[in-house]
């Protein structure tokens, strides 16, 4: 009977004579998880996918495929400052994987070739596997490989074969959205992810690079060496993020940013319009001083 039998009862064995018994509040790992309806917490739904932003960076990451969709993975890993990929792949190539080829000579290894088992072998091995291949069978043993090497695999179109999803990429400067179906429907999913793009104000990017701005100028007054200190710039982030509209964000200047930090070490989060005061004010204090100094000249 299996583990996850509903008939299971995990009621431990009796242990032989002479040996104590189990400790009855000892948690049993092979119970199944259920969800209880409490209000307090939201849900678990199993079934989806863990999300990520991952910075793969210096990782080496193995591409095999010459192809369409090898094209487009080969772009998704620029895109993401992939610098150590591993391209194996015989001729005839995709012409934007021989432009890219020629345009990012130093982040990308190209093996003219068959995929060889000793590809999982190099030493750093590559942290992640795309396969794009029309061979059903190569496909199956490189993921075979991969399981047994534990690194995990995408097999283009296969999403039995694959520990992770490409989904439908919206991109606009410093913003990404990904909308996945988990493998049911890649076109659906791109029709969402346009319907999701065209709703979004336009200057989203530049609202996002101001936030970015004003969070590394945070950082650099605030002390992080401590839980509490971190909490504390976490919240006030979030309090100007709820507080300025996305066309106010995107407008914020430099002298915005210095009248909004000036608040932080008594926690004092001012409006778009407390700050535009408070920059009236200053100005007008400077052409006060200033026709004073011109006075008495």
């Amino acid at each position: 009977m299996a583990d996850d039998d509903p008939r299971h009862t995990n009621t431990p064995p009796a242990p032989p004579a002479g040996q104590d018994t189990p400790n009855p509040t000892t948690t049993n790992t092979n119970t199944v998880d259920t969800d209880t309806t409490d209000e307090s917490f939201p849900p678990i739904t199993p079934g989806g996918s863990l999300m990520l932003a991952w910075q793969p960076r210096d990782r080496p990451i193995l591409l095999v495929g010459g192809g369409n969709v090898a094209a487009s993975r080969l772009d998704h890993l620029l895109n993401a400052s992939a610098t150590s990929i591993i391209l194996i792949a015989p001729p005839p190539l995709h012409p934007s994987i021989l432009h890219r080829l020629h345009t990012h000579p130093s982040s990308i290894t190209h093996h003219p070739r068959l995929f060889l088992p000793s590809d999982l072998t190099t030493t750093p091995p590559p942290s992640l596997i795309l396969t794009a291949v029309d061979d059903p069978a190569v496909s199956s043993a490189i993921h075979a490989l991969a399981v047994a090497s534990n690194i995990p695999i995408n097999v283009a179109d296969v999403p039995p074969l694959c520990d992770f999803y490409f989904g439908a990429i919206h991109r606009a400067g410093p913003l990404q959205i990904m909308v996945s179906t988990n493998g049911n429907g890649p076109r659906l999913a791109a029709s969402i992810r346009d319907r999701i793009a065209d709703s979004l104000p336009k200057n989203i990017p530049e609202a996002i690079a101001n936030v970015g701005i004003l969070r590394k100028k945070l950082r650099n007054i605030a002390s992080a060496g401590t839980t509490g200190e971190i909490s504390k710039r976490m919240a006030f982030m979030s309090a100007v993020c709820d507080s300025w509209s996305f066309e106010q964000l995107a407008e914020m200047t430099e002298a915005d940013m210095d009248v909004i930090l000036a608040g932080y070490p008594d926690g004092t989060v001012k409006s778009y319009d407390d700050v535009k005061k408070v920059e009236t004010l200053m100005a007008a204090v400077h052409l006060g001083e200033a026709a004073d100094n011109h006075s008495t000249t």
